[in-house]
């Protein structure tokens, strides 16, 4: 798409992406860091943010699904992929085919895989406790049950043992130190094969935890793409995203002017009110009408009325005339208008607003020197 022709252009920073990367890499050393990549690399494309990752130092990639891991082992031949979503019914063929590594997170899908792995010879694997999510992984009972038949594990080559931390962005929650615990306590009821698997527990918030949280491999997901791992704190990423959204019109309006669907909002005075191209159909939320703010040339404006399917509509009464055109840009994520706070507007977390964004952007990628 020729960027004249897109309503709102979506700029992505390989060079921030890469330099998120290493910061995480450095902050959790001596353990490995790998990276999450799944539904599209969080929305902003697999295709560029894989290989840039691999060209930063990553080599071990996590995604949801063996589809995923597919496209991704296209892209990067001599990469480890790991498949969060465990075996899907009669897929094993093709984890074999691609060398996906499936986390096991039931006893079903360790008996399938030794099934699996007794016909093709031993086969890797990650093994994936359930520490406190109450989603995924085995449970106490799990755990005892294979430690009473070690024979479940014959010919699977168990890389690592996982956990995932669920309350790890509020860094005073009890619950972090409780499955910490947790984790420790299970490790213990393991079969002796496995008692001194390395293991995986921290995300992008838990990295920031300390050292006690890291083990041997970390696998950071939200604060690769500039996502504060720490809500409230200072955010350490590099800005990797920006959105901007093309101005449509401008008009000077009386005081009493409703706005938008539903008039839910009334100027209270005499006012200049853009209209921006960009709305819900572009992952620019519904919920973000009367409530988020846009920015032109770093002042801050608000969005007033609804978000409707392909316009917002912003109150620029402050911004000087000449900074505000039609065919001028509104900064939507990005600059002055942070990821995360677009996404406490929103009453929702930047990974939704990522994985949220539309196809209808003009995408551009910045190489840089990182």
């Amino acid at each position: 798409m020729e960027s004249k022709l897109a309503g709102a252009h979506l700029t992505i920073d390989l060079a921030a992406l890469k330099a998120n990367y290493r910061l995480l890499a450095r902050t959790a050393a001596p353990a490995e860091c790998a990276a999450a990549v799944k539904a599209n690399a969080y929305g902003l494309g697999i295709e560029r943010v894989g290989p840039a990752l691999f060209e930063a130092g990553c080599r071990r990639f996590f995604v949801a699904l063996p589809a995923e891991g597919i496209t991704l082992r296209k892209l990067l031949p001599d990469a480890k992929i790991h498949i969060l979503a465990g075996l899907l019914p009669e897929t094993e063929p093709a984890y074999l085919e691609y060398r996906l590594d499936p986390v096991l997170n039931s006893l079903n899908d360790l008996r399938l895989w030794a099934d699996f792995a007794t016909r093709r010879g031993p086969l890797p694997a990650l093994l994936h406790l359930d520490t406190g999510m109450t989603r995924l992984g085995l449970l106490e009972t799990d755990i005892r049950r294979l430690a009473a038949d070690p024979a479940l594990l014959e010919n699977i080559e168990v890389e690592f043992v996982m956990s995932h931390l669920s309350c790890a962005d509020d860094a005073d929650n009890p619950m972090n130190r409780q499955q910490l615990e947790r984790l420790r306590h299970f490790r213990a009821l393991l079969p002796e094969k496995l008692k001194n698997t390395p293991v995986s527990f921290a995300n992008s918030a838990g990295i920031f935890l300390g050292p006690e949280y890291h083990f041997d491999m970390v696998r950071p997901g939200i604060a690769l793409y500039g996502g504060n791992p720490h809500a409230g704190a200072p955010n350490p990423m590099q800005e990797v995203v920006r959105l901007r959204g093309r101005i449509l019109q401008v008009q000077d309006v009386d005081s009493e002017s409703p706005v938008g669907y539903g008039a839910t909002f009334r100027t209270g005075e005499p006012s200049r009110i853009a209209s921006v191209s960009v709305g819900y159909a572009d992952g620019y939320f519904r919920a973000l009408g009367n409530k988020a703010e846009c920015a032109i040339k770093d002042i801050k404006v608000p969005v007033v009325g609804r978000v409707s399917m392909d316009i917002i509509t912003i109150d620029v009464s402050t911004v000087p005339e000449g900074d505000c055109q039609v065919g001028g840009f509104v900064d939507l994520i990005g600059g002055a208008v942070p990821l995360d706070e677009l996404a406490a507007h929103a009453d929702t977390i930047p990974y939704e607003i990522l994985t949220s964004l539309g196809s209808r952007y003009y995408r551009e990628y910045l190489e840089g020197t990182g």
